[in-house]
Formats: structure tokens, sequence, C-alpha cells
């Protein structure tokens, strides 16, 4: 679980990048990209990461995830020390690309770890529970940055005091002791893994999670945005704005973890799919018409943070369990889902800035709540047995 809490480290790339973006005056489009550097190591790393895995084992997976994670909180510390502009510049973006790294080899190895505490449904709740531990260190990061910046006008404050968690982190899980499953050996290849596609199961749960993956990045990076180009508020008071996100994440996580110990993962997801229809809603009409109570966006941010907290262990479960022999495989795809990070926030960049507004981010974000809804109409018809 404490891995779990580093895991979120990655998030407050979003909260990074409007700070980043103010210090180094870049566009909208510029700065959206950072979460790029960050998701797109998800895709070229996930399988060699799988093939690792079945090396030196899960939990040493993880150990090395971790490590490369606190050289991405190092850094930045390091940047912000250094007077000159562009070496600043140039150490943030190399932590970007650390903290993808080591996300992505997390993300691989912890999830299949945890298969050794539990078993087949229980696996969903588990999961969705270390997603709550999570979202707890995601919560928290935009509330750390705000403080820094308005305490000491230094807002990479943030940084040295996640670095030590990480630390203390990889100390724990170094001397914790795993009784692992014996891995897939010999089967987990980059051709193996990519021919889990043509089952159309695995295909349906992997779109999922790049939606889900490019919801929650978008989000992040998105909603001070939102607040500010429709309200007065300041960067540091529409940063909160990502808080409200995760405060409602950590609770969907949280509340997730117990129903999804009595409810089938098909009510589950409609009922994250009809939330998150909610929250497009929400943003459409205080972004897309005039005069708007703000209290409409803080709603849309609670029913996406609601509805996508459980998304991820419904979709990621639902694979396992179709292919349990092939686990390590499954893995390593559906972490290449987390490419929706990378993906999403480019284009609603762009869409943002081509309609001078950040209504064209937000139906860019439309794309993927619209998928989500119509996997959580159709559930049955990927043959789930929940």
């Amino acid at each position: 679980m404490m891995s779990f809490f580093v895991m979120g480290f990655v998030d407050l790339v979003g909260t990074a990048s409007n700070y980043v973006q103010s210090d180094f005056g870049l566009s909208d489009s510029v700065s959206n990209v950072f979460t790029t550097m960050v998701f797109f190591w998800f895709l070229v790393l996930s399988v060699p990461a799988g093939i690792l895995m079945n090396r030196i084992g899960r939990r040493h997976t993880v150990l090395v995830s971790i490590a490369v994670t606190a050289l991405g909180c190092l850094l930045p510390i390091i940047g912000y020390l250094t007077p000159v502009k562009g070496v600043q510049l140039v150490l943030i973006v190399v932590s970007f690309c650390l903290l993808g790294i080591g996300n992505t080899f997390m993300q691989v190895s912890l999830n299949p770890l945890v298969g050794n505490l539990a078993r087949d449904e229980k696996l969903a709740g588990m999961l969705t529970f270390g997603q709550f531990v999570k979202a707890i260190a995601s919560f928290i990061a935009p509330l750390i940055a705000g403080w820094a910046a308005v305490t000491f006008g230094r807002w990479w404050l943030l940084y040295p005091i996640y670095l030590v968690v990480a630390v203390l982190a990889f100390a724990m899980l170094n001397f914790d002791d795993i009784e692992e499953n014996a891995p897939d050996a010999g089967r987990t290849s980059i051709s193996g893994c990519f021919a889990l596609l043509r089952n159309p199961v695995i295909l349906l749960c992997f779109l999922g999670i790049v939606c889900h993956v490019g919801v929650d990045v978008g989000i992040n990076a998105t909603a001070p945005k939102i607040l500010m180009e429709r309200s007065s508020l300041g960067l540091e008071a529409a940063g909160g704005a990502t808080s409200v996100y995760f405060a409602f994440r950590t609770f969907g996580c949280l509340s997730g973890s117990m129903l999804l110990q009595r409810f089938s993962r098909k009510a589950m997801l409609r009922v994250c799919g009809a939330l998150m229809a909610a929250s497009a809603l929400c943003f459409l009409l205080f972004s897309g018409m005039d005069g708007m109570p703000v209290w409409l966006a803080y709603a849309g941010l609670a029913f996406v943070g609601l509805g996508n907290a459980n998304v991820f262990s419904i979709m990621l479960t639902t694979g396992l369990l179709h292919l349990p022999e092939r686990q390590n495989e499954v893995s390593g795809l559906m972490m290449i889902g987390l490419i929706g990070g990378a993906i999403f926030p480019p284009l609603m960049g762009l869409a943002s800035d081509a309609m001078g507004m950040q209504l064209g981010a937000i139906l860019v974000m439309g794309v993927g709540v619209a998928y989500i809804g119509g996997m959580a109409l159709f559930f049955r018809a990927y043959g789930a047995t929940r």
C-alpha cells in the first residue's frame, strides 16, 4: 500500500505543469505535452517491464520503480536551485520522463503483486483500495504545492516531501518478505502481449483503460484552467480544483473497494458511467454558456471523481480474470493503455487553443466519457461473468 502511495506521485505532473507553464510563460498546447512525456513510456516500456518482472520477480521490479521515481523527485529540486532558466526546464522535463518510467514499471508489477494477496473477485476490491491509497498522494499534491507557493513562494517544495516518502517506501518494501506466485516462464514476449488484442474482451478492456487514464490526466491538468477561464480565481486558488477531483476520486476508491465486494463489476461500471455522463454535462454547461455558477464546475469535478475512481480496477480485473494463465502478459498490455495519459492532454490542448476556450478540451474528454458509458451499457456483451 505504501508503494501505491508512491504510484500516485505521477499525478503531481498535472499540478506541476500548471506552475511550470506560469514560471516559463508556456502555451496550453506546450504545457500539456508535459503529460505526454510522462505517459509515453507506458507505450514503449510496459511489455519490457513485464519481461523484467518475469526475470527478477514482482517485488524487485516494484523496488526498481520506486528508485526511478525517487530520482524523478530529486531532479526538480536541483533544477530550481539552479539559477539558469534553461537548465531548470531541462531538468524538469527529464524529471517528468523519470516519473513516467518509474510509474510504468510500478503499474506493471505492483498490480500483479497484489494478486498474491487477493484472489478472484476480491482482487477488484483490493486493487481499488490500492487506488484509494494512490489517490491520497494525488489529492494532497496540489494542496502541498499551493501551500508552499503561498507560504514560501516555492511550489516545488512538494518534491523534497515526496522524495522522503519514496525513500521510506523503498526501505519498507525492501525489508518485506512476500511469497510470489511462479512467473509465466518463457511466455511473456512483445509479440505475445500484442497478440492478446485479438481477444475482444482484452481489446475492449484495454481501450477502457486508455479512456479512463485520458480523462483522469486530462481533468487533472485542465480543471484549474476551466475555472480560471470562467471565474476570477487565480492559479493558486483554482489549483484547488484538482484537489476537489482527487478528494472525490479518493472517496470513490474507498467506497468502491467495499462495494465491489458486494456488487458485480457490471453494476458498478454502470454507476460509474452514469456519474461520468453527469460530469460531462456539468462541464459543457459551465464552459459553453455564460453566467453559469461556479458550483456547476465543482459538481462536475465531484461526479467525474466518483465515476472514474473504479474504472481502472474493473477493466484490469476483468482482463486478468479472463486469462488467468497469462496474467503477466495481460498486465503488461493493460499498462500500455495508460498511454491514454499521453494521447488526451495534447489533443485537449490543441482543441482549446483552436477554439480559444477550454470547451475544446472538454469535448475531447467527452470522447473518453462516451466510451466508458458505452462499456457500461454493454458490459455483458464482452463475456464478463459479473
